[in-house]
């Protein structure tokens, strides 16, 4: 199929385009001012114990009272309480402990739980001009949006309005498009299934599959690369295949803070014997030595050593470093025939492995080594460790997505597993999804590409027609909203300008709409960089109780391992003038469908069950869905691979071959990549910390091996500025402080949201269309801003400090 539109754009300037109107001086960038004085540190040996349960209880306590504290940490990833709000770990098959949460889960709940709300008062004294001035971290901290809240065409003041108001506004400017084509509508990955599957078929039946979300910008690549080599975009393995692995391969991935709960899976892996291997360009705390905080040797002792072998890869060195690996397996091979590759596997339920071997026959090894910045013995190293394996995992995250190669990134990893038939055995792959439904909101028909089997049986259980032409994923949507092909812009979660690439342009595209609306909990930069009217649409978080016309609800989200599990509120919701996701969809599906839809819904927003019966009729695997979720609390969905075949036309699973890519910087270029701190989860961020990497107090840093802050004439603790090149454009970020870290040379790593400033809009994967936010070309050079030029900012931000 064919997208409705094609995107034709080019941007023409070496300076980025900023986010300004005449009505509104709005800033899409965070403050470039330091937050404070950032303070260096010593880095971190070991992750978890007593500084993880401090920080925990630092937070929780610092955000909710002592009974809410109580209260949802003995709720969270419980059977009968609520899933955490944050990654997408697996729980447990069986017993759980008293206290089934991570450091950063506890940040997680806490920022929603909090005692603090925000309504009319706050945004009466609040412009969004000033608002936009504001860092990240000082609007999530203002507390819980209260009540619906409109920002006006020409004014700059949000103001309150009624729930059926709101819906109402919405529902005109949708029914006055040209074409549905002219609206989008974005998901975070916090979406129910309940919800996720509601909002789906409102907009298919308004008639449009512009529905991207926010795998779009994590593991879209991950998806296009599963579904095209074994049948199945998601991971292939559970949680007791990781904790009885032999070898487990972690690859761009940095689960001490993205994924804590991963640790203990770990730490029991590496208790029955297993060998650990991380790849990354940075060493990770979390990935050295975990301390469990729930065990006396996690307090006072030593705790578990996790690597068994730390491969410090370039940035974007992942083909370069797996070429290698399949090199010396062949050359094994070669050396002990028919002892090494799984040829019964190969030839019953594989294609493509000639080509496979000849594509790497033909590789140098100067090139491996140079490419992936691994010596050729390490990288033999790793290979007879896979080679050795009755049950091989790979794990992985955003280390390998987000590159212009990362789909190929990731059918070299498929390709090890497939030589050694790694797969459907105990051993398999995992990409580790970062938001706690991000998987199960795909599940649930959250896609612009959708199958057609799935089409179908939304057609014949709706008895309507959907869409087929497909619609627009994040970053096209982006490009339409700037060419004024979309003039609606409707987000489900999330903050979509915080967490896409090239801010300012981002910024500017969103003014272009004449109406953006946002369902949140909390205040973001979303609600301040806005088009001409906007919306506020307060929703229930994860931790509140859903009381609806039947009585009180629960939903149900899906993890990374395509665990389907109950979740249920636990608190008073901080306000009574909060909807659930589900009961504004509905809200919104009648005031603009009206009598063009047969949906009664009204009824199924009453009562969720309805809702799980008809996911039941057009989702396969969720048959007696709510019997199945009653009785049993959680239940796992159907896996090609896990089940012994591969969904793929012939049923074999495929190998298949890449390119080496060869970065050639310029003399004075670097290869950037961000990443996030330990004081955040995706674009919330909890403080100024990064505890594991030593930096305190500050998030504006570059991360610089020290022999090129030396070579380049760098100081520790110097200001500079960087600038990101792509075919011929430039973007600009403003001040970062150089901090020399354990980083490969000429590479470089930022944070994000403060550097997305200078991730190309058009700078995407091959096949999945994702930000190549891990492969951005910089150069650094002294700053040009002293304090003075930065006046406002720092009146702002003493401001900030002063409440």
């Amino acid at each position: 199929m064919s997208k409705q539109n094609d995107n034709q754009h080019a941007l023409n300037g070496n300076a980025p385009l900023t986010a300004t109107s005449s009505k509104r001086d709005v800033k899409a960038e965070p403050p470039v001012v330091e937050e404070t004085d950032v303070k260096l540190g010593g880095t971190k040996s070991y992750a978890g114990g007593v500084p993880a349960v401090t920080s925990a209880m630092k937070h929780a306590l610092g955000q909710m009272t002592v009974t809410n504290t109580a209260k949802t940490l003995l709720a969270v990833n419980q059977k009968d309480g609520f899933d955490c709000p944050s990654c997408a770990w697996a729980d447990p098959d069986a017993d759980r402990s008293i206290g089934e949460f991570c450091e950063n889960g506890v940040k997680a709940v806490s920022e929603e739980a909090t005692k603090k709300c925000i309504g009319r008062d706050f945004f009466a004294k609040w412009s969004v001009e000033d608002l936009s001035r504001k860092s990240d971290y000082w609007l999530g901290k203002q507390g819980r949006l209260a009540e619906p809240m409109i920002l006006r065409k020409g004014k700059s003041h949000y103001e309150p309005i009624s729930w059926g108001d709101a819906f109402e506004v919405i529902a005109k400017e949708l029914n006055a498009l040209g074409s549905p084509n002219e609206a989008v509508f974005y998901t975070s990955g916090r979406t129910s299934n309940e919800a996720a599957f509601l909002y789906q078929l409102f907009v298919r039946q308004f008639g449009t599959n512009n529905l991207p979300d926010c795998s779009n910008m994590c593991h879209e690549s991950s998806g296009v690369a599963l579904k095209s080599t074994v049948g199945v975009g998601k991971g292939t393995v559970s949680l007791h295949d990781v904790e009885h692995a032999d070898v487990i391969f972690v690859v761009g991935q940095n689960p001490g803070t993205n994924h804590p709960r991963m640790l203990t899976a770990l730490q029991e892996a590496k208790r029955n014997g297993a060998k650990i291997v991380s790849v990354n360009p940075l060493p990770e705390a979390g990935l050295q030595r975990f301390k469990h905080p729930q065990e006396v040797v996690g307090v006072v002792g030593k705790g578990t050593k996790l690597s068994d072998m730390f491969l410090q890869v370039r940035i974007n060195g992942d083909v370069a470093l797996y070429k290698g690996i399949l090199k010396e397996i062949f050359e094994e091979e070669e050396r002990r025939p028919g002892q090494v590759l799984n040829h019964k596997f190969i030839s019953e339920k594989t294609i493509g492995f000639e080509e496979l071997r000849e594509n790497i026959t033909r590789e140098s090894w100067s090139d491996i080594t140079e490419q992936s910045g691994i010596a050729r013995e390490r990288i033999k190293e790793a290979a007879h460790l896979a080679m050795s394996a009755k049950r091989l995992i790979t794990c992985w995250a955003m280390g390998l997505t987000q590159h212009k190669n990362a789909v190929d990134n990731i059918q070299e990893v498929v390709n090890l597993h497939l030589l050694l038939g790694q797969v459907g055995n105990g051993g398999g792959l995992c990409p580790v999804r970062g938001h706690s439904n991000v998987q199960g909101d795909r599940t649930m028909g959250i896609y612009e590409k959708p199958a057609e089997a799935f089409l179908a049986k939304l057609d014949q259980t709706f008895n309507f027609m959907s869409p087929r032409a497909h619609g627009y994923d994040v970053v096209e949507s982006i490009l339409a909203m700037a060419e004024g092909k979309v003039s609606v812009f409707f987000c489900m979660g999330g903050n979509f300008l915080s967490a896409t690439p090239d801010s300012n342009y981002t910024g500017k595209a969103l003014q272009n709409c004449k109406l953006t609306v946002q369902v949140s909990t909390k205040l973001n930069r979303s609600h301040v960089v806005t088009g001409e009217t906007a919306l506020i649409l307060p929703c229930l978080g994860r931790t509140e109780k859903d009381r609806q016309a039947s009585g009180e609800q629960f939903v149900t989200v899906e993890n990374s391992m395509s665990v389907v599990s109950m979740s249920k509120g636990v608190l008073e919701p901080v306000s009574p003038h909060l909807k659930s996701e589900v009961a504004i969809v509905a809200g919104l599906a009648k005031a603009t469908l009206g009598s063009r839809s047969a949906v009664d819904w009204d009824t199924l927003a009453s009562n969720y069950d309805h809702i799980r019966d008809l996911i039941e009729r057009v989702v396969p695997g969720f048959e007696n869905f709510n019997q199945r979720i009653r009785d049993q609390k959680t239940f796992v969905l159907p896996n090609c691979v896990r089940d012994g075949w591969f969904d793929t036309p012939d049923r074999k699973a495929r190998f298949t071959t890449h390119r080496l890519p060869k970065l050639n910087l310029a003399k004075d270029q670097f290869l950037m990549m961000t990443i996030r701190t330990h004081d955040q989860f995706n674009t919330t961020i909890y403080g100024l910390d990064d505890r594991y990497r030593g930096i305190y107090n500050g998030r504006r840093v570059v991360m610089l091996n020290r022999s090129d802050i030396d070579e380049f004439g760098f100081k520790e603790g110097q200001w500079v500025d960087l600038t990101s090149h792509f075919e011929g454009q430039t973007r600009l970020g403003r001040r970062f402080m150089v901090v020399p870290f354990d980083i490969p040379k000429r590479c470089a790593a930022t944070y994000f949201p403060e550097s997305n400033v200078l991730v190309p809009v058009q700078s995407v994967a091959e096949k999945s269309g994702t930000p190549t936010s891990k492969s951005i070309v910089i150069t650094i050079a002294p700053t040009k801003y002293a304090d003075a030029d930065l006046a406002d900012e720092v009146k702002a931000l003493q401001e900030e400090f002063s409440e």
